[in-house]
């Protein structure tokens, strides 16, 4: 008489969804590894991109210098004034650049090795993407934040460097969304390179990081006014502004739009909203691209 050999039970439903998770991320730090040892064999994008905008603020605060006391909204110098755009414009030009990664992958052929992979997500790629430039923006736009802090500039101190970060990383988000988008829609990355060339300069000059609204003419002031670069940098310019008062950041306005008064509050919740927006429409197409 044989002994019926006993059923195997089924694995917990919480230890295959640990597991999953836990492969899923180990993916995805060894792509992001990849990205990262990429840069520092070529460290050229990091310190291009840490040095154009410290000429800008370096250039720009020495030329108005001498601006008359009182020129500005709220007083203060052309320096402090303008430290905000170029945080802002330093982590925007670093997320605009994130597709660049992915569409050399594509023209060289190692996406499509990674697509027959044995991936346990496919998504790990764009995850790895997301934070690269994530980390690489912070790092560019940090450095512009203590640079402006040693030219005498204003520090935003400990609650305004949170508010600082948290705007930077909603827009790195959105761009990034983007950008990654338009990796996987354009065919090549001249066609890429070109729209970044094209988009970075009048979205910078189309916002508030050199002049306020008030300065502009009217058609102007509203493209400044729906500019998403205007929406991050002033929160963040309300942070050097002087002691940040979270309770107060539903009620003090910081941008005053043709339509309208906005406060931080409503920045970033706009911000956010482009943010989610972005990637619940590239998701489509990501999904078609990497399946």
């Amino acid at each position: 008489m044989t002994s019926a050999t006993p059923a195997l039970s089924p694995l917990p439903e919480t230890s295959v969804s640990s597991s999953a998770l836990a492969e899923i991320s180990q993916e995805t730090l060894a792509l992001t590894r990849r990205l990262f040892v990429q840069l520092i064999r070529r460290p050229s994008t990091l310190v291009a991109g840490v040095l154009q905008p410290l000429i800008w603020l370096v250039l720009f605060g020495a030329l108005f210098a001498k601006a008359p006391a009182g020129l500005l909204p709220g007083g203060g110098s052309y320096g402090r004034f303008l430290g905000a755009g170029v945080i802002v414009f330093t982590a925007f030009s670093a997320a605009l650049n994130a597709g660049l990664p992915v569409m050399f992958d594509r023209e060289f052929g190692f996406l499509n090795r990674l697509l027959v992979a044995p991936l346990r997500s496919r998504s790990s790629i764009v995850l790895a993407s997301v934070l690269y430039i994530t980390s690489l923006s912070l790092v560019q736009s940090l450095a512009i934040v203590g640079t402006a802090g040693v030219l005498g500039y204003g520090w935003p101190g400990a609650t305004g460097l949170a508010l600082v970060v948290i705007t930077l990383l909603l827009l790195v988000f959105a761009v990034t969304a983007l950008s990654l988008g338009l990796a996987f829609l354009l065919p090549g990355h001249i066609e890429l390179i070109a729209v970044i060339f094209v988009a970075n300069l009048p979205l910078l000059f189309a916002s508030t990081a050199l002049a306020p609204i008030s300065f502009m003419p009217t058609w102007l002031g509203w493209l400044a006014a729906l500019n998403p670069l205007t929406f991050a940098i002033e929160p963040i310019r309300s942070a050097y502004a002087g002691d940040l008062v979270l309770s107060r950041i539903a009620t003090d306005v910081v941008l005053e739009a043709p339509y309208g008064s906005l406060t931080t509050a409503n920045c970033l919740a706009i911000l956010t909203a482009l943010a989610v927006g972005l990637f619940l429409l590239i998701r489509p197409l990501l999904d078609r691209k990497l399946s």
